[in-house]
């Protein structure tokens, strides 16, 4: 596998504002669970939250590219982006 690129200021900034909320980690460990990616219905059915705010989570895990979305019609499956996590955790070892 070709190594990634190390992730930008804003990169950085992004992933720490999104592994900072506790129901984001939650989603994000639910997520990272499964080898092959899960359902978003299926996270829905154990977080006790609104669509829309499952929807805000996603999306700025997304954002911060700790989760690929990969929409099929209103449906969607989620992944987790070990390259990004791990490029991440990276970065926190060179303190």
């Amino acid at each position: 596998m070709p190594e990634r690129e190390p992730l930008t200021a804003t990169q950085v900034r992004l992933i720490a504002k999104a592994l900072a909320d506790p129901r984001r980690n939650e989603i994000l460990k639910q997520i990272g669970s499964r080898k092959d990616g899960i359902a978003c219905a299926e996270i829905r059915e154990c977080q006790s939250i609104t669509a829309a705010t499952l929807s805000h989570h996603l999306r700025e895990l997304e954002t911060a590219g700790l989760i690929a979305v990969v929409r099929k019609g209103k449906f969607a499956d989620l992944s987790i982006r070990r390259d990004v996590l791990n490029s991440y955790l990276a970065y926190l070892k060179t303190f």
